[in-house]
C-alpha cells in the first residue's frame, strides 16, 4: 500500500475513534434534571362521604400522587334538605394534586360520574399551584419518576 492510503486510513480511524468517544460520552453523561413545564393544579372535589373512596380511586387513575380527604358537613338546614328530598348532609372534600394537562380528562370523567352514579352527586373545581420548593417535590407530586430518581442519584 502506498503511504497516502495508509495515512488516509489512519485519519479515518482517528475520526471514527473520536466520534465513538463522543457518542459514548453522551450516553454516559448524566441526564440533566430538567422538569417538565407542565404545571400542577389542586383539584377540589366535594362528594358524599359514602362515595369518597370511589372518587379517590377514580382520581388515582390520573397519576395523582397526593390526595387528602377532609370530612365536612353540608350547609343546608333540615327544612331545605327535606324540601329537596335529601337526607344525608355528610360530605367529604377531596384535595388532589394533578397535572394541568390531565385536568380536562379528569373533570370530564368526574362530571360523567356525578350524573350517572346513584348517590354520586358532587362538585369539583381546580386551583392553580403557583410554586413549589424543590424539583424533588415537583417530581413526586407530578408523578414524574425520572425527576425523583435523578435527584436521588446525586
Amino acid at each position: 500500500m502506498s503511504d497516502k492510503k495508509i495515512s488516509d486510513r489512519k485519519e479515518k480511524a482517528i475520526l471514527l475513534k473520536k466520534e465513538l468517544r463522543q457518542r459514548v460520552a453522551q450516553k454516559l453523561r448524566p441526564v440533566s434534571n430538567t422538569v417538565t413545564s407542565n404545571k400542577l393544579k389542586l383539584l377540589v372535589t366535594v362528594v358524599g362521604r359514602k362515595k369518597a373512596e370511589y372518587y379517590l380511586d377514580l382520581l388515582q387513575s390520573f397519576d395523582v400522587n397526593m390526595q387528602m380527604v377532609a370530612l365536612a358537613h353540608g350547609t343546608a338546614n333540615a327544612k331545605m334538605l327535606d324540601l329537596l328530598g335529601l337526607t344525608d348532609s355528610e360530605k367529604a372534600v377531596i384535595f388532589s394534586v394533578i397535572q394541568e394537562n390531565k385536568v380536562p380528562d379528569a373533570m370530564h370523567l368526574l362530571e360523567e360520574k356525578f350524573n350517572t352514579i346513584k348517590d354520586g352527586k358532587g362538585v369539583s373545581c381546580t386551583l392553580p399551584i403557583s410554586s413549589l420548593i424543590g424539583a424533588l417535590i415537583y417530581g413526586f407530586l407530578s408523578n414524574n419518576r425520572m425527576a425523583v430518581k435523578e435527584e436521588n442519584k446525586q
